[in-house]
């Protein structure tokens, strides 16, 4: 995957995004606009438009069928690894060690989490 893609994905467009990895199979736009309009109360107009948006950007491919269906060119891993570099680089200056220090001394993390944590920087000596 190339950051062209990524980095131009809006939160409503990556919302749509999800649908695609969690539904692990191409989705007709029906099926988009049955679960967006329950989920999200999105309208039909504004679901074919993030679509049409993300086909645009190559992040999903559109395939004809007897309607068209449409399956995602970017994985939930690639988009999650390009969007924690980028949070990286905009927040912290690239330092992935101060990303790690913020997360630490916040109240966010529990004590079950340090320990985990702790278990995946242990090095082998």
């Amino acid at each position: 995957m190339t950051d062209e893609p990524a980095c131009k994905i809006t939160d409503s467009e990556l919302e749509v995004m999800k649908l695609l990895w969690q539904s692990n199979c191409a989705l007709s736009i029906t099926e988009f606009r049955e679960n967006l309009q329950k989920s999200k109360g999105w309208e039909p107009a504004t679901i074919k438009t993030l679509v049409s948006r993300l086909v645009s950007k190559g992040a999903i491919r559109q395939e004809k069928r007897n309607v068209y269906y449409y399956s995602p060119l970017i994985s939930e891993v690639e988009y999650n690894a390009w969007a924690t570099g980028d949070l990286i680089k905009r927040l912290y200056n690239g330092s992935a060690r101060k990303l790690v220090s913020a997360l630490v001394y916040s109240d966010d993390l529990t004590k079950e989490d340090i320990k985990e944590l702790q278990k995946m920087f242990r090095v082998e000596e």
